[in-house]
């Protein structure tokens, strides 16, 4: 499964950003997906996930409220609308796919290349 990720970039704090990830396989909807962060010098943590069917969604509490995880699973992609963003939402985002929601990217199977995402005040 190869995972591309796009839709980054540098906003100011307040503005919106929109993340897709494309999935190159024939069974997408057989994945749960999630979308994890990296800032320099952190560890990478999960921001949101959903399960195969799209009826199950999970976030971070830093992510509750302004960001919003999604899918088609008829385009094989998930994508991840962010709202009101802040400098700390800054950093490298990761499109990842597994067999179940978990936390802790060592659960989960294959990963994007990641994108940039940098929100100035």
């Amino acid at each position: 499964v190869q995972l591309v990720e796009s839709g980054g970039g540098s906003v100011q704090a307040g503005d919106s950003l929109t993340l897709s990830c494309a999935a190159s396989t024939d069974t997408f909807d057989s994945y749960d997906m999630a979308w994890f962060r990296q800032a320099p010098g952190k560890e990478r943590t999960l921001v949101a996930a959903i399960n195969w069917s799209g009826g199950t969604t999970y976030y971070a509490d830093s992510a509750k409220g302004r960001f919003t995880i999604s899918r088609d699973n008829r385009k094989d992609t998930v994508y991840l609308q962010m709202d009101s963003l802040k400098p700390d939402d800054t950093a490298v985002y990761y499109c990842t796919a597994g067999t179940s929601i978990s936390r802790s990217s060592r659960d989960y199977d294959y990963w994007g290349q990641g994108t940039q995402v940098t929100v100035s005040s």
